[in-house]
């Protein structure tokens, strides 16, 4: 795609409420979550191997080849790690019987069950276990609740409200339960509240995360994000982005796609500008709904509207230079109607619609030095650590990398 106005061409490089009482409740949950907050969460480790077999316990090497087939039953029980071993009931259980055991037992066959509704999608016969298990007095783990988190929040139909609100009400059981939540808990959970077309919930739940410990992931953001931007809440959705941004987090074309379209949407120029050009940095091929949003962006009266008449040549060459990439950084320059057409380039890198040649461009100085650390990374694990050291300090040429693409 070939975008134009006057004498300047623009050729990206990625192209080639809830109800008031589920709200009354989601509003206190600070209190509600901090149940389990302090409590102290214990891991019970399983061990593959045992300890080493004392010499005592060797039968000797004769033994062992008299009847092999014995000698090995015998050596493999006798070097069984106690700590892989159970007494019940003044039995020794083995760590097969272990493991068969927790298969059998009430929650692992409720473990099973769940699972199977998840590959299926069936969340009716989901809530019909999960109701049987709490008659039973079924204690549920984390992977039960968010099993059925899960399940309530990736499934429509007619009952989709009652399907939203029964999730609601599971993980409000979950908190009373004093499960600790993970981040597939909150993230299933946002997806709930976003499912319910309240994406201030999803947010505030992807907020809460920190108080626990836990890192929101891309997924996490997906609920608010995409929430805001259907709804046309720019100014939300920017919030989210930056949320994102603060934690780590980094935006893949979806989520830069959704913001570029609310903020054409909007006609908020400048932060189109900063997402085509975040577009250009992490997206090497844009999908045909991201171009069809450029598309409609520059055909807009907007569009033509904004940009600035007069441009300082010498600070548009020098933020080139500096910044890298073709990115000047000053903005839209010139005003007038784009022209926007869709084009190919030949073996040879020549466009055929202008008949341009693309020129090899380097990278920004973010990238160069990203590269250069992790050269230097690959290289000192490489070499004996002290002559790569003074490598550097000798040859100062290699701080300095230029790489063209």
């Amino acid at each position: 795609m070939l975008l134009c106005r006057r004498s300047t061409i623009f050729v990206p490089s990625f192209i080639a409420k809830t109800s008031p009482n589920l709200f009354s409740y989601f509003t206190k949950k600070t209190h509600a979550l901090s149940l389990f907050k302090n409590s102290p969460i214990h891991c019970n480790h399983s061990y593959l191997f045992g300890k080493p077999i004392k010499d005592s316990n060797f039968i000797g090497a004769h033994d062992l080849f008299v009847n092999k087939k014995a000698k090995f039953c015998n050596l493999a029980i006798s070097g069984t790690s106690r700590r892989n071993e159970k007494a019940v009931g003044g039995n020794v259980m083995s760590l097969r019987e272990k493991k068969k055991a927790r298969r059998e037992a009430p929650e692992g066959v409720l473990k099973f069950k769940l699972d199977t509704c998840s590959k299926r999608g069936d969340v009716v016969e989901g809530l019909r276990l999960y109701d049987e298990a709490r008659k039973n007095g079924v204690e549920l783990n984390q992977h039960h609740y968010n099993v059925l988190l899960y399940l309530c929040s990736q499934n429509g139909g007619e009952n989709v409200s009652d399907l939203r609100k029964q999730g609601f009400e599971i993980f409000q059981q979950m908190i009373i339960d004093k499960v600790p939540p993970n981040e597939a808990t909150f993230t299933n959970a946002a997806r709930l509240a976003s499912a319910m077309e309240d994406p201030e919930m999803a947010f505030d739940l992807v907020k809460q995360m920190k108080g626990f410990g836990i890192l929101p992931k891309l997924r996490s953001y997906g609920p608010p994000l995409f929430g805001f931007c259907k709804k046309g809440m720019a100014d939300k959705a920017y919030e989210v982005d930056a949320h994102m941004i603060e934690y780590g987090v980094v935006a893949e074309e979806p989520e830069l796609s959704a913001l570029l379209k609310v903020s054409a949407d909007v006609n908020n120029a400048d932060k189109v500008y900063e997402l085509l050009h975040r577009l250009r940095t992490s997206v090497r091929q844009a999908t045909e709904s991201t171009v069809g949003i450029i598309e409609d962006w520059f055909k807009s009266k907007h569009a033509a509207k904004t940009g600035k008449e007069n441009w300082d040549v010498r600070k548009v060459k020098e933020g080139v230079a500096r910044g890298g990439g073709g990115w000047h950084g000053q903005g839209w320059l010139g005003c007038g109607q784009w022209r926007v057409v869709r084009t190919q380039m030949d073996k040879e890198g020549v466009c055929g619609s202008c008949g341009e040649r693309l020129a090899c461009i380097d990278i920004d100085p973010r990238e160069t030095e990203d590269f250069a650390i992790s050269l230097s990374k690959l290289a000192l694990g490489r070499e004996v650590k002290a002559d790569f050291i003074r490598f550097q300090v000798r040859d100062n040429s290699f701080c300095n990398i230029r790489v063209t693409k």
